[in-house]
């Protein structure tokens, strides 16, 4: 995983779900903008996402606490790339951090028509 992270934001009270947490699907979207960013340098250009697998929420964030996400690619195909990601939540008050989800999103790389594009070699 890069150790520096592709996206660090604030759990705001309007990413909070009915039980006082963070809602997953908040820290899922939080994810796949980060794996997104990866995706779109590495393939130079657009991708869009086709896949969200193997996702898992060992912890819980709670307001206030800042999310950081960090990615990794796994795979590169022709036209596919598979990019590994994990959320982090650090206190806002001091320096505990834990894991809080990870997952893998599948993207593809597409041209202005959304048609699938090849990657060039020397990025694959």
């Amino acid at each position: 995983m890069n150790t520096i992270p592709d996206i660090r934001v604030t759990v705001m009270p309007t990413d909070i779900n009915p039980y006082g947490g963070a809602f997953g699907g908040w820290i899922i979207s939080q994810m796949a903008l980060g794996a997104a960013s990866l995706a779109s340098r590495h393939s130079k250009g657009r991708a869009i996402l086709v896949a969200a697998d193997e996702m898992r929420f060992p912890a819980g964030a709670v307001m206030g606490d800042e999310l950081s996400v960090f990615t990794q690619m796994d795979k590169t195909g022709t036209t596919s790339m598979t990019i590994s990601a994990r959320a982090e939540r650090r206190e806002r008050d001091g320096d505990f951090t834990e894991t809080v989800a990870t997952g893998r999103f599948t993207f593809v790389a597409v041209d202005d028509t959304n048609r699938p594009r090849p990657i060039q070699p020397e990025t694959r």
